[in-house]
């Protein structure tokens, strides 16, 4: 099923409150044109300054870090991906990724499925953090615009947010590490204990891991592959990015689903 871009009725009611949207826009940003689809949008203050982290900042809710897919698969490779969303599960406030653009734009590098998919589950499973899709800067806009009023409206009706997140530091970073395959309490402890933050963790080899107690091989292999920068040299089939854009539905999901018939699409 096909996704129609053209603004619904409800979703363009959605755009529209008598409460104005407070976004700050980190300055490296102001070129994008994110900012000014936002700038047409009715009821959005826009303030542009540099953010410590995230692309946008909600207000002062939530954190939007905003990729384009070039970038999104670009930094799998560089290994700024997992360094960049490990900081966004650590802050205080919520964050989410926007992924902007279509498989057109990543014809070119020659990445493979499993390396896409791979960094969506680490970081909407085992991190935490909801990914979202668009086809470009001005869906963006109204996409975290969207994000806004659906906060604003849980806020007014006194709903509790589900999910669980410590707002402690160092309890934050034992929850994230109790995410990684065969971690458990205790040995999120150890694991925190010997290397000191999570980064430090995923970027530890297999042999490095294997040093911590309760760590043998098979687990330690586990975590690497879950956080592996790069896919197994035995996925050969470069990346197939035909999947139908997502749907509304998914936009309140932590997981791209496509077409039951197709592949997960980024």
């Amino acid at each position: 099923m096909k996704y129609d871009w053209k603004l619904k009725k409800t979703e363009a009611d959605m755009l529209k409150n008598n409460d104005p949207i407070h976004i700050i826009a980190d300055d490296r940003e102001h070129k994008s044109e994110v900012i000014q689809s936002l700038l047409q949008i009715e009821d959005i203050d826009v303030t542009i300054r540099r953010l410590t982290m995230g692309d946008y900042r909600i207000d002062n809710r939530l954190l939007v870090e905003r990729k384009t897919l070039k970038d999104f698969a670009i930094s799998i490779i560089d290994g700024r991906l997992f360094k960049q969303m490990i900081r966004l599960a650590n802050s205080k406030s919520e964050g989410v990724l926007i992924i902007e653009g279509t498989a057109s734009d990543i014809a070119d590098l020659g990445m493979t499925r499993e390396a896409m998919q791979g960094a969506l589950i680490t970081v909407s499973l085992i991190l935490g953090i909801p990914v979202l899709r668009s086809k470009d800067p001005s869906e963006t806009a109204r996409l975290m615009v969207y994000i806004a009023r659906q906060i604003e409206s849980i806020a007014r009706g006194g709903l509790q947010r589900h999910g669980y997140k410590p707002k402690d530091n160092r309890k934050r970073k034992l929850f994230i590490l109790q995410g990684l395959p065969g971690v458990g309490p205790e040995r999120a402890e150890r694991l925190l204990a010997r290397f000191g933050s999570v980064e430090a963790v995923i970027s530890a080899s297999s042999s490095q891991l294997q040093s911590v107690d309760g760590i043998g091989k098979t687990i330690a292999d586990k975590i690497r592959w879950s956080v592996s920068e790069r896919a197994p040299q035995d996925f050969s089939k470069p990346i197939d990015l035909k999947c139908n854009s997502v749907d509304a539905v998914a936009l309140e999901t932590k997981i791209i689903k496509c077409d039951t018939k197709q592949e997960l699409s980024l």
